[in-house]
């Protein structure tokens, strides 16, 4: 597939995602998710040799959020009711996008810049590693048009900040900036914006140099949302075998050994 709203490169092991349509403030609309679900279906099957992506968006703004004139969720095409469908995009389109970050096998380094409204908003916070720059805000835009939160944002809100904050992000609908996203917890590292693609690079890049076992520790970590605490024992116990049988894993302890790094390969 050609791309025309993003943009994907690959290099030192490192897969690079931009949205790539600044006139719109990189607006999620159908046809961008059919390109991002592509270029990580890609990248999952182990095309360019990545082992950890960024997603990050070019211009003035991460995403807007959908694109209201363009086929997102709140598309205006009128159903036999004569109302639009708003979930309909939802059904097949955003939510197996949002489901394909959430299974992808590498770590994802999400680099805000400038808006992540609406969806955009659910895509930043999807990643493993969310880092932002000084003028980027996070915004549940929702409310002001008439619709509620999706892209998942209701699942992940309560979970990373809390109900009474995830309350007032999506009730309320007001700008989060940086600075108070990394104070409520909801994202990792706040930095100049001329410096945002450098750090979440040098990010992604110590990802990608790490073990097998970072992609089976980020499927951990988004099964124990949902399990019951014997359960989770129990995953842990079968992931750490297959863990324990990579070649990652020989490396790590014989170079624990000899007091040197590690040099892991991802196998």
């Amino acid at each position: 597939m050609s791309y025309a709203k993003i943009k994907l490169s690959f290099a030192d092991e490192l897969a690079t995602i931009a949205l790539a349509d600044p006139a719109t403030m990189n607006a999620a609309g159908v046809d961008m998710i059919v390109e991002l679900a592509d270029a990580f279906g890609r990248i999952a099957k182990g095309e360019g040799g990545a082992r950890a992506v960024i997603l990050t968006g070019e211009g003035r703004g991460f995403c807007s959020g959908a694109n209201l004139s363009g086929g997102g969720p709140a598309a205006r095409t009128p159903e036999s009711d004569g109302r639009p469908n708003a979930g309909g995009a939802l059904v097949t389109h955003y939510n197996p996008f949002i489901t394909l970050l959430r299974d992808v096998p590498m770590p994802i380094v999400t680099a805000v810049n400038g808006a992540a409204a609406g969806v955009g908003c659910s895509m930043a916070l999807m990643g493993d590693i969310i880092v932002a720059a000084e003028s980027a805000y996070f915004m549940q835009a929702f409310r002001r048009i008439g619709l509620v939160p999706d892209g998942g944002s209701t699942y992940l809100l309560p979970r990373m900040i809390g109900r009474a904050r995830a309350m007032e992000m999506t009730l309320l609908g007001d700008r989060v900036p940086a600075a108070k996203a990394l104070d409520w917890g909801l994202i990792n590292r706040v930095v100049p914006d001329a410096d945002l693609l450098a750090e979440a690079g040098k990010i992604a890049l110590e990802l990608a140099r790490g073990p097998r076992s970072l992609g089976l520790i980020r499927k951990l970590m988004w099964q124990s949302l949902d399990a019951e605490f014997a359960a989770q024992l129990a995953d842990e116990a079968a992931t750490q075998t297959i863990a324990g049988k990579s070649d990652d894993f020989i490396e790590g302890v014989q170079a624990f050994l000899e007091k040197r790094p590690a040099k892991f390969t991802g196998r």
